[in-house]
């Protein structure tokens, strides 16, 4: 079994399009967040500081100094932090059951063509290396 990282504290809307906007380009300034940001709406100078600051106190965020400017960056990457809060919704919400996660994504959300066509390859995938390894 993966040993499980500390769970991060939960993000605001705002800070969750700061972390998407870190995990596309690597590494940011607290200009560049802001510029990305004002493509959709005016944000203030200090209101993204104090942003990355809290996102950086609370594990989201590493920052290393280049003279006067901070540059961010994802404490870990987006597909260990998608799998730690699956891992979490599996065992918390869904009894500790994947297929009731599945199910709940079909009936729920639903899925398009291509989607369905991409997790019947993962599923293949995951079969054939379970097949491999020797395991029913």
């Amino acid at each position: 079994m993966a040993r499980k990282q500390p769970t991060r504290t939960d993000l605001s809307p705002a800070q969750n399009e700061i972390m998407d906007i870190v995990w596309e380009r690597g590494e940011v300034s607290a200009s560049e967040v802001r510029r990305a940001l004002a493509k959709a709406r005016k944000v203030a100078r200090n209101t993204v500081r104090t942003l990355l600051e809290r996102m950086e106190h609370k594990g989201w965020l590493t920052h290393r100094e280049e003279g006067r400017t901070y540059y961010y960056a994802a404490a870990q990457p987006r597909q260990l932090t998608i799998g730690q809060k699956v891992h979490d919704i599996v065992e918390t919400i869904c009894g500790g059951s994947a297929e009731t996660l599945v199910n709940a994504l079909l009936d729920y959300r639903g899925l398009n063509v291509d989607e369905l066509k991409r997790i019947r390859q993962l599923l293949d995938q995951a079969q054939a290396t379970k097949s491999q390894k020797g395991k029913p």
